[in-house]
């Protein structure tokens, strides 16, 4: 087998680095939902992490892999929000300064922090520019190094120590799920799934408008798609990376899909019963766990809650349009 981008090595060291620097994130149950799905349920509550994502850990173990002049030289990145504020936040802690790649339509919260952190933000139109093109045209004119938002080793390293930080909380799990755009969480994830709990089936959840990594994996190979049309901004991807298709053709068991609607209802489900204000992206795997798709009566099952950031008068007004439900 071809050697892998990233080893669980690489996910140790990077924790060694997040150590006191991240937050390590609880890990809620809810008897509630296990009676619902039969199952054992253990949710990673990565909106809780600093900026509100699980992004901040992977952001700031690249830019702490820098060498000392690339820090001081500056980092530039595309993103639609999540990845933005964990740059602008990590550059901030280690005296560096970020250019960030958003696009036009990014959730006004998520463009508002990003600015707060003291990222400098560009805008584009996602359904007409390059944003990667964009992006190294930046780091080429002004000597910024490039850190993508999920294709690179020490993203898909510092996103894993979300999964490791589940196990060390857990122990062995029959299912992992996690959320998939890019893919750093999820190969992340896989690998430090081979490496605490090998028999564990881990399983990356998107949007039912943006299959292409359900696509790649049943086709052996990067399938690129039009930016896709869902709530879930943060797995608005065209495609996987070649670092992360990688992984997630060697570690990842299925890739499934969810709509908007089941995205809504979970929620509003975590709103109500377990007091959590998620973004849409944020609860791509709970909404297949709770969509039946999977057979997981009597298992063990870890499920990332990925974040949070979500702007208040969007999620109020995306919960209240929500069909009341049948008595």
């Amino acid at each position: 087998m071809t050697e892998l981008p990233i080893t669980y090595a690489d996910i140790q060291a990077a924790q060694g680095r997040l150590a006191g620097i991240a937050h390590r994130t609880p890990v809620l149950r809810s008897r509630t939902a296990e009676a619902r799905c039969g199952a054992q349920l253990y949710f990673k509550c990565e909106n809780f992490q600093r900026m509100g994502a699980f992004k901040f850990r992977g952001a700031y173990n690249a830019v702490a892999k820098l060498a000392p002049a690339q820090r001081a030289a500056g980092v530039v990145t595309f993103s639609s929000g999540n990845h933005a504020q964990a740059i602008a936040l990590a550059c901030r802690l280690l005296a560096s300064h970020a250019v960030i790649v958003m696009p036009s339509d990014a959730p006004r919260a998520k463009v508002a922090a990003t600015r707060e952190y003291g990222g400098e933000v560009v805008f584009y139109d996602r359904y007409r520019d390059d944003r990667e093109a964009l992006g190294r045209r930046l780091a080429a004119e002004r000597g910024l190094s490039l850190i993508p938002p999920y294709d690179h080793p020490d993203i898909m390293a510092g996103q894993g120590s979300v999964a490791a930080e589940l196990f060390e909380a857990t122990g062995p799990l029959d299912v992992l799920l996690a959320p998939l755009g890019g893919g750093g969480l999820l190969a992340g994830s896989a690998v430090a799934a081979h490496a605490l709990s090998p028999d564990c089936a881990v399983i990356g959840v998107e949007p039912e408008a943006g299959d292409d990594g359900r696509q790649s994996l049943r086709a052996g190979h990067i399938v690129h798609i039009a930016t896709p049309a869902t709530l879930a901004d943060g797995a608005q991807t065209q495609h996987l990376g070649q670092h992360t298709f990688a992984v997630i053709a060697a570690r990842v068991r299925d890739i499934l899909t969810v709509s908007d609607p089941q995205l809504l209802d979970a929620m509003a489900w975590f709103a109500e019963r377990m007091k959590l204000v998620l973004e849409p992206t944020g609860v791509l795997a709970a909404a297949a766990v709770f969509s039946g798709q999977l057979a997981l009566r009597g298992k063990r099952v870890g499920v990332i809650l990925s974040g949070g950031n979500v702007d208040l008068a969007r999620y109020a007004a995306l919960l209240a349009a929500r069909p009341a439900a049948e008595d």
